[in-house]
């Protein structure tokens, strides 16, 4: 994965396209066009941090639709909306699903810079805790199922006596395969691995949503 941010301009408009593609590429952006929402949705996600420059208003799929679309087949991105038609309700609309900015044509230069580097900024967060959660992820499918089950119990606060009895098991076997758990997880106390069963979503027994 590059660390190198890119830039997706998705608008109709060929003249305010290449308007900005020239404004961004000038910034030294690494910068694509697209002339609709389809267009863009063809292409590969980026490997990267990043942003869309998108117009609310395209032949086609609209700049909402797409965010919806991105958002429904997990590819979230951070977008700044542009528009010359924009109004209050479909500002909140895109607030509300996480756009980072709403521009409206014309708009300053710099206000789309700072909203750019604003949102490449939040996309670089989001991907280091999607990576983040990755980690963790995987080094929790490396527990034994039995040791899954623990960790689920354990992170609800229970004793070690009483997982025994709800896995019907010595509490002995329990506090080897706690000290396992701490181990892989990599946990350097209780409160670690509390936190980490919230950010897994882990219920107790072990189970996860996606696994």
């Amino acid at each position: 994965m590059t660390d190198e941010p890119a830039v997706f301009v998705v608008d109709d408009d060929p003249s305010v396209r290449r308007s900005v593609v020239r404004l961004l590429e000038t910034a030294g952006l690494r910068v694509e066009g697209f002339g609709s929402a389809e267009a863009f949705l063809e292409r590969e996600p980026p490997d990267g941090p990043g942003c869309v420059v998108l117009d609310v208003r395209l032949s086609g799929m609209s700049g909402l639709d797409l965010q919806r679309r991105l958002m429904a087949v997990g590819r979230p991105m951070a977008i700044v909306f542009i528009t010359g038609h924009g109004d209050v309700p479909m500002t909140v609309e895109a607030m509300k699903a996480g756009a980072v900015d709403f521009l409206l044509k014309p708009f300053d230069d710099e206000a789309l810079l700072a909203a750019i580097d604003r949102a490449i900024e939040r996309d670089r967060v989001r991907l280091r805790e999607h990576q983040a959660l990755e980690g963790l992820r995987a080094r929790y499918d490396r527990l034994t199922p039995r040791q899954q089950q623990v960790f689920g119990w354990v992170a609800t606060g229970l004793p070690n006596k009483q997982i025994a009895a709800q896995l019907g098991t010595g509490e002995k076997n329990i506090k080897v395969h706690r000290a396992r758990v701490m181990a892989t997880m990599q946990a350097g106390s209780l409160a670690d691995l509390v936190r980490q069963a919230e950010r897994l979503q882990l219920r107790p027994g072990g189970s996860t949503p996606h696994g």
